[in-house]
């Protein structure tokens, strides 16, 4: 049996890591419940007060095939590193020099995004292809591959 999979992420400001992913992954913030143009209008609508609007966003694969990954404010702060993280596929099919300036464009991108750039990892064949450590804006580890 197959089983659709949610990414959940902790974090201190959901709204604003939804946003960072939804970039970094071209999907899109999940829309409003239908009959309300925004989230705001919606959970003001749920009678949710203001300083509770962001505890919670999600972003979905626009094509449907990708899974949900979905950010929950929480109280505490990021300790350690991350032990399950996302590899994001930035250069697919790509070998050597080519390869990693293909990574090395895309960390660029996304340290405007407001990425942070942890380590490169150089290719050393014959297992390893290359990759470029990042984190985003709340310290999550993730690669670009």
């Amino acid at each position: 049996m197959s089983r659709d999979v949610q990414i959940t992420f902790d974090c201190a400001d959901p709204a604003g890591l939804a946003a960072f992913w939804a970039e970094t992954l071209g999907h899109q913030v999940q829309a409003p419940p239908p009959g309300f143009a925004s989230w705001d209008e919606a959970l003001a609508a749920m009678g949710v007060p203001p300083e509770r609007r962001n505890d919670a966003s999600a972003v979905v694969d626009p094509a449907g095939s990708g899974p949900r990954l979905f950010f929950q404010r929480v109280p505490e702060g990021k300790q350690a590193k991350n032990r399950v993280h996302l590899d994001v596929r930035a250069a697919p099919g790509l070998q050597g020099d080519e390869r990693m300036a293909a990574l090395e464009a895309e960390a660029e991108r996304l340290i405007t995004h407001g990425a942070t750039r942890l380590h490169r990892a150089d290719p050393a064949p014959p297992l390893q292809a290359g990759h470029i450590i990042m984190a985003d804006p709340e310290g999550n580890e993730f690669c670009l591959d």
